[in-house]
């Protein structure tokens, strides 16, 4: 199963920037998929609008979502 740097990886090579692994856990959160811990407070940082969708589809690409 791919991991956080493959999103990473996947989103430089495709879109030129290399997402924070706060933007992907909350798009994870977003979508309804499980997390390594709950989180009882606001997220810090959570992740831009722009880059929801592009996060998606690499996450669509490793079979994270359908």
């Amino acid at each position: 199963m791919a991991n956080y740097k493959d999103i990473q990886t996947f989103m430089k090579q495709r879109h030129g920037i290399v997402a924070q692994t706060c933007w992907i856990a909350h798009v994870k959160e977003l979508n309804g998929l499980p997390l390594r811990s709950t989180r009882t407070a606001e997220r810090v940082k959570p992740c831009p609008p722009q880059w929801r969708l592009a996060i998606e589809e690499a996450m669509r690409h490793f079979g994270w979502l359908r």
